[in-house]
């Protein structure tokens, strides 16, 4: 740059140059020889690298060259805790479930919590995720609510990766009072919790926790499914369900918050609307399987989003229509459903599970074309959570949260078709650097922001006084069906 042209250029924390930028903004324009240039935590413009390097000086450069540079990928429904517990019970789904509820009640400590969400955050952050939403808990709703310090841990973790989170809290399911344990002193303290109590620590965790690091860490709501002709057993918990749900509705209005539900099926946000009066723009449910025309016209006139877990086992169980969904208008989002018993944060496999989970469905290759999948980790899955304003495409004035992706590899050659190569070819591995409000988390392949080593280290001595605490040892073993076998 001559030194009259670099004494008008205007100063930028960062300027990404070089690249093949796929901006999934209003015209979803892919710039080849791209550039995106940042300002502390916002991107100030996006386009080609001749015009922007004349327009900007940079305290740092990145060179994209041979390296798609593209929004960060949203995961929009995952567990806390799974982390801990991948294929635990050997392809048994409700040993699986059920060592859940014994880890999350009463073999979890401060440390379990802490160790998992920083893993968690780690490998999403590797995968390029720079958004994630956490159930805090699962199995079948159960949900680590007893004290607000477990949540806080979490949020700690989140806080010092440097990624984005909204970490949705709510009550377990009936019955209550639940048996928690604590192991603060060493040895185990067994309380009963009530429904208030529950609800106490959720409100607590949201006072002192939405919107810290920086607006990094977010809360939300969320409650059990209610679904009497799917779960006999609930009809007696009736009322229970009805007043949590005008209690935590009223919770998540009081603080703003979106309210999001894990595992609708047939029929339940049909009831979910009409009885339970829980769909809004602000709602995003999750799994949404077998869906009813009436489900699909409560979603479409009341602006709920729906979250698509193509790798999740409850989508073997059922199919979310989500081409239907797509038609009628519906924000759809895309969501590992955590990282247990047997899948990743691996954005880009449930992209590519998902084209292929539907065009098998209906025996089309054409259903859901690699772009719309695309919007599904960005745009779309943004605008599920309500910040389609702030992330989920790389446009002037939004935040910087940026993925740069490797491209110069075997089995993503030749530099052509680039959203093709993104969808169809490239997976968490191929993303070399991850960007979260315009600081550099990740860096050709190193992370920066944590000691990657002592994350696991200490994901593993959680894990094994977890095991050792809960006498779960069995469900590490191997099934003798695991070899020679059509069948578990």
């Amino acid at each position: 740059m001559p030194p009259e042209t670099r004494a008008q250029a205007q100063p930028v924390d960062l300027l990404i140059v070089n690249g093949t930028v796929i901006t999934v903004d209003g015209q979803r324009r892919v710039i080849e020889g791209g550039a995106v240039a940042v300002q502390a935590e916002r991107i100030v413009a996006v386009g080609s690298t001749e015009e922007l390097a004349a327009r900007y000086v940079a305290r740092k450069t990145i060179d994209a060259t041979r390296k798609a540079v593209l929004p960060g990928l949203i995961d929009c429904h995952a567990h806390a805790g799974h982390g801990l517990l991948k294929t635990m019970g050997a392809g048994d789904s409700d040993a699986w479930s059920a060592a859940c509820e014994q880890i999350y009640t009463v073999g979890s400590d401060e440390t379990f919590w802490y160790a998992e969400a920083k893993l968690a955050a780690l490998e999403r952050l590797r995968c390029g995720t720079t958004t994630g939403v956490c159930l805090f808990g699962g199995g079948d709703s159960i949900m680590r609510v007893d004290d607000p310090k477990y949540a806080a841990r979490h949020c700690d973790a989140i806080a010092e990766t440097g990624t984005r989170s909204f970490l949705a809290v709510g009550p377990s399911h009936a019955p209550a009072p639940r048996t928690y344990a604590d192991w603060a002193t060493g040895q185990r303290v067994d309380r009963p919790v009530s429904w208030e109590q529950m609800y106490e620590t959720c409100e607590e965790v949201i006072r002192t926790r939405h919107g810290t690091a920086d607006g990094r860490v977010n809360i939300c709501v969320t409650l059990p499914v209610y679904h009497p002709d799917q779960a006999p057993q609930q009809v007696q918990y009736a009322n229970v369900f009805r007043s949590q749900a005008a209690q935590y509705s009223a919770l998540a209005r009081k603080y703003d918050l979106a309210f999001t539900q894990d595992g609708h099926r047939t029929g339940s946000l049909k009831l979910a609307h009409e009885e339970l009066g829980l769909l809004s723009e602000r709602a995003f449910m999750s799994h949404s399987i077998d869906l009813t025309d009436e489900d699909i016209a409560a979603c479409a006139e009341t602006g709920t989003r729906i979250v698509h877990n193509p790798s999740a086992i409850m989508s073997i169980r059922g199919r979310c229509p989500v081409p239907e969904l797509l038609d009628a208008g519906v924000t759809v989002a895309l969501g590992s459903d955590g990282i247990a018993p047997d899948r990743s944060y691996d954005m880009f496999r449930h992209m590519f599970q998902c084209m292929h989970y539907h065009r098998r469905h209906f025996r089309d290759a054409g259903v859901l074309p690699h772009g719309k999948v695309l919007e599904m980790v960005t745009i779309d899955a943004a605008r599920t959570l309500g910040l389609e304003h702030e992330i989920g495409s790389l446009e002037a004035g939004k935040r910087a949260d940026i993925i740069l992706i490797d491209l110069f590899k075997p089995h993503l050659m030749p530099l052509n078709m680039p959203v093709y190569r993104v969808t169809c070819f490239a997976n968490g591995a191929d993303v070399c650097t991850t960007i979260v409000d315009g600081r550099v988390l990740m860096e050709d392949g190193k992370v920066l922001t944590v000691d990657e080593s002592q994350v696991m280290e200490l994901a593993q001595v959680a894990t094994d006084q977890m095991i050792e605490r809960t006498g779960l040892q069995h469900l590490l073993a191997s099934p003798e069906t695991l070899w020679r076998a059509s069948h578990y």
